[in-house]
């Protein structure tokens, strides 16, 4: 599974952040949550509109920027 087929970016929602599809859900939102500790089913529990697909996605999008992302040196 492809994250571009979970994860959009609209400029009309979230300013244009990237977002499960069809929610105003954002990848930066499950990312925080899942960064301060929330587990997965947690996560689905707390927000019912996504499914842990959504979440895998949102890993994988945020590998992808990262992976694409120059670090100067200081």
């Amino acid at each position: 599974m492809s994250y571009k087929e979970r994860v959009i970016s609209n400029p009309d929602i979230m300013l244009g952040k990237p977002v499960i599809k069809g929610t105003r859900i954002t990848v930066e939102l499950i990312i925080k949550k899942l960064s301060e500790g929330m587990e997965i089913n947690e996560l689905l529990e707390a927000y019912p509109q996504i499914k842990r697909e959504d979440v895998f996605a949102a890993l994988s999008y945020s590998a992808d920027v990262l992976s694409n992302e120059e670090m100067i040196a200081a």
